[in-house]
């Protein structure tokens, strides 16, 4: 399957405050949370580890919790393992938000408020999709079979009452 190009066009306005990803990191998410990251996923957070986006969306299956067929994307998590980085984006905290709003487990979660989450979901084995979970409504529905196949989905947020 081709790689997707990520170089360009996904990262936004950031300060600095996230950390530079490294090979350590990485290693250290996976063994705490017990999957293997898709690669591409890693190659983003190369580029900059969480934050921001430049706004994106992808088109979701309809649904009551988020009311709308459009995600957006304003955000994204990263890997933060220093745990004086008191970063909001970070993946390492999805054990904890998978408690708090009663998700189902083997889930990364990579966006989301609460009311929402986009996450790589392990549930069928060490190849994830990318779920939309919506835990008031118990919704739970497939965005891509995999994260190339969502990478390649993303499309600029665009409001409305632009041209």
């Amino acid at each position: 399957m081709r790689q997707p190009d990520i170089s360009n066009g996904f990262w936004g306005e950031n300060d600095d405050s996230q950390p530079r990803l490294t090979d350590e990191d990485v290693r250290y998410a996976e063994l705490q949370l017990g999957v293997n990251l898709p690669r591409s996923y890693v190659a983003l957070l190369r580029r900059q580890n969480g934050g921001y986006t430049m706004g994106l969306a992808v088109q979701v299956p309809l649904t009551r919790g988020l009311g709308a067929d459009i995600l957006e994307l304003s955000d994204f998590n990263g890997v933060v393992v220093d745990p004086s980085c008191r970063s909001a984006f970070n993946i390492l905290k999805s054990p904890v938000w998978t408690s708090e709003w009663d998700l189902p487990e083997r889930q990364v979660l990579l966006a989301g408020d609460g009311h929402w989450w986009l996450s790589l979901d392990y549930r069928d084995g060490v190849q994830p999709s990318v779920q939309l979970l919506c835990p008031g409504f118990d919704e739970d529905v497939i965005v891509a079979d995999t994260f190339d196949a969502f990478l390649e989905k993303l499309m600029p947020l665009r409001y409305e009452d632009e041209d």
